[in-house]
């Protein structure tokens, strides 16, 4: 539901949209108690009516809202008004990897800054046991500040869903997917089976097996890649071929210098993908 400048939801108030998708609508707004500007997500109502979805959102909330680091976009608040269920973010100034990799490949250097603040956001995240699950160029946002990671709307408390007794099932939405379209895809939400952005998806989630931090480093090799040559890790003429690339590590076979990165290699080849007996299991 689109809301108007002025809407009160809470102690917040909408001052303009921001975006809009499929995973419902972002707007500026001000928390009146704070004198703050933040970003509130409004949920699309399939979400907002199941109730096992909105417990889990709830959960996964609490568990991201407890992530305090200087590269993880600060979830604030969660909230529910008159059938309008919200998140209350961060609001982060700049533009996504994915608007910056429009313009083709970063420099060197910028790899190297922006990948490393990628790999302390993610470590920070495993090391309280959370998964993102969909992490992509189009949620990582280029701030003054650095690299941030956003839309953590598939993280997966990794260690306390099990003893929980709590399904592994995955949530079938990206509930914090920002704003606008994305040059990666949408995500695939085929019930109960699979769930990410189809490019950066590992072996194990195509397979609709569980996602672990290994899935993660996985997308951030692609990641990598991506910002090396300016070409995606994996692609087809389908999300079928897509997957059937990531699974037979056929990607981006080889390149070299004259794609505009020497020293790169396959993605994934030593950061996730082939799962040899050691897998990388942290970004640092």
């Amino acid at each position: 539901m689109a809301l108007t400048s002025g809407t009160k939801l809470g102690p917040y108030e909408i001052l303009s949209p921001l975006g809009a998708g499929g995973m419902g609508e972002v707007y500026r707004a001000l928390d009146i108690r704070l004198e703050r500007s933040v970003a509130i997500k409004v949920l699309p109502a399939n979400l907002s009516s199941d109730p096992g979805l909105r417990q889990r959102l709830e959960r996964e909330a609490k568990a991201v809202s407890a992530l305090n680091h200087p590269h993880i976009c600060t979830l604030h608040d969660i909230g529910s008004q008159d059938g309008v269920d919200f998140l209350v973010m961060e609001l982060l100034e700049g533009e996504t990897l994915a608007d910056r990799l429009r313009r083709g490949p970063l420099p060197l250097e910028q790899i190297a800054k922006v990948g490393s603040e990628i790999a302390d956001g993610l470590d920070a995240a495993h090391r309280a046991g959370i998964v993102h699950r969909d992490l992509k160029p189009s949620n990582i946002m280029l701030a003054k500040s650095g690299a941030k990671l956003m839309d953590f709307g598939l993280a997966k408390p990794a260690a306390t869903s099990a003893a929980a007794g709590v399904s592994s099932a995955p949530m079938l939405s990206a509930a914090l997917t920002m704003t606008s379209p994305s040059p990666q895809g949408s995500p695939l939400t085929t019930a109960g089976s699979i769930v990410g952005t189809i490019q950066y998806m590992s072996p194990e989630q195509i397979e609709g097996r569980d996602a672990d931090a290994r899935s993660d480093i996985f997308a951030f090799g692609a990641i990598l890649y991506e910002m090396a040559t300016g070409k995606r890790a994996f692609e087809g003429k389908s999300q079928l071929s897509i997957a059937s690339a990531i699974l037979e590590g056929t990607g981006a076979a080889q390149f070299g210098a004259a794609d505009g990165a020497s020293g790169v290699g396959r993605p994934g080849q030593d950061l996730s993908g082939e799962r040899p007996g050691g897998t990388v299991r942290q970004c640092a």
